[in-house]
């Protein structure tokens, strides 16, 4: 993989225009695929905008009826308030790097305003993002390969490991092969196919609610109380692409457009969201689970589209996922140390220990909601937030401004604490 000299960054692998063929690592949250790449500053506003499309287009779009029912009928209202801070830390993040021409990628703002602790923290969160996103890849293939084949079981030297464990081992044994690769280029843009993959996800629900016998009956509850932090974690790990920002950002040819193009992103998601939400809640009602493909009768041709699309995106993403990790890990190791081999040693560990945290933590909602709840926050909304007001030393006068972002940063201290405590409860309570 080529790397910048002392640069990390996670991106997504956008198209790029003619001249243009530098790619290499990634990100998705429900997010999803990264590259580095030296940007020319030739890409068109139809390309940044399916780019952006495509980072915000992950697997969160399967647990948002789950988030749905998890907060009733009026958390809606907190999923479009998370898209709107979202989209307004998306144009702090602009503010920031037309602050100084020297920022190019994500961890560079954090340099840029907090020093070289500021990176380091950045570089953290992202990694531990990236990990349990990967971890969460393992435990929906799991989940949705057991519901087809319910009767599968494993038995090693009278041992006998379920289904939905045994299918995650399986899995990760498949995707071991395409950590091991030096070159990503042909995973990255199959991965790039996040919105496709959402928009055939949305259609088949819509096609089975509508032509399949389940209909859009359920009544639901207007609120629960109980369940509005699971709820906006949930909603906030749908909006978790802010690393990708500032790529799309250098790569585009009019910088003057990038606000126009975030907006439309952040529009069409948020519609593809909600309508995920809606119809998938008016489907199953309380009954929904952490992904509705889970609820979906596996008999229906167009329950099997719906299932197989989910299952195929997370095999060619896991990779792209965790090399920013693994090139971070060779790092460490003093030069002289064989790096091809180092590379694989590290990649392997990587599998295995997500495996075993598929396997000790099996819980795809709780996982996700917890990644929403700290880490997207914090990535995604709280840095940009503090970026901003030091870079620009806003906070030094009382204003407008000053006062959504004192509101936004109020709203993350909450969805941190209370989203976070509730996650950690709920994956213990069913361990």
């Amino acid at each position: 993989m080529d790397e910048c000299p002392d640069k990390s960054s996670l991106t997504l692998p956008l198209i790029l225009d003619e001249g243009q063929h530098e790619p290499a690592s990634n990100k998705v949250e429900e997010v999803e695929s990264n590259f580095h790449h030296e940007s020319t500053d030739t890409t068109s506003f139809l390309k940044t905008f399916f780019n952006g499309l495509n980072a915000l287009s992950g697997v969160g779009i399967l647990s948002v009826p789950y988030a749905l029912s998890s907060g009733g009928w009026l958390s809606l209202i907190l999923l479009f308030t998370i898209a709107a801070s979202c989209f307004y830390t998306g144009l702090l993040i602009k503010r920031c790097m037309d602050m100084d021409s020297s920022i190019r990628t994500y961890p560079d703002i954090g340099e840029r305003a907090f020093g070289n602790k500021g990176r380091i923290w950045l570089s953290v969160v992202m990694n531990i993002e990236l990990y349990l996103v990967s971890t969460g890849f393992l435990i929906l293939e799991g989940d949705n390969l057991h519901n087809i084949f319910p009767g599968v079981e494993l038995e090693v030297a009278g041992l006998r490991i379920g289904g939905k464990h045994c299918f995650i081992v399986v899995v990760a044994l498949i995707i071991l092969p395409t950590v091991w690769l030096d070159n990503l280029s042909l995973l990255s843009y199959v991965s790039a196919s996040g919105v496709l993959a959402s928009a055939i996800i949305l259609g088949s629900i819509l096609w089975i609610g509508s032509f399949d016998g389940i209909g859009f009956h359920q009544a639901g509850s207007p609120v629960n109380w109980n369940g509005i932090p699971t709820a906006v974690s949930l909603y906030a790990f749908c909006y978790c692409a802010h690393p990708v920002f500032p790529t799309l950002y250098t790569s585009m040819k009019n910088k003057h457009q990038f606000s126009n193009v975030l907006l439309l992103c952040f529009i069409l998601c948020t519609i593809s969201y909600a309508s995920m939400a809606v119809f998938g809640y008016l489907m199953f009602g309380s009954t929904v689970q952490s992904q509705i493909t889970l609820n979906l009768p596996t008999r229906n041709v167009s329950s099997k589209v719906a299932i197989f699309t989910t299952l195929v995106n997370p095999i060619s993403k896991y990779a792209l996922m965790v090399t920013p990790i693994v090139n971070a890990a060779k790092k460490k190791f003093p030069s002289h140390y064989n790096k091809r081999f180092i590379g694989l040693l590290v990649s392997t560990t990587l599998v295995f220990s997500t495996v075993i945290v598929a396997l000790a933590i099996p819980f795809f909602g709780y996982l996700m909601s917890l990644v929403g709840a700290f880490l997207s926050v914090t990535g995604s909304i709280v840095f940009p937030c503090f970026c901003y007001l030091k870079l620009s030393g806003t906070y030094r006068r009382f204003g407008c401004e000053v006062l959504i972002i004192g509101c936004i940063l109020l709203l993350s201290a909450a969805v941190i604490v209370f989203g976070t405590y509730t996650a950690l409860v709920e994956i213990i309570g069913s361990l």
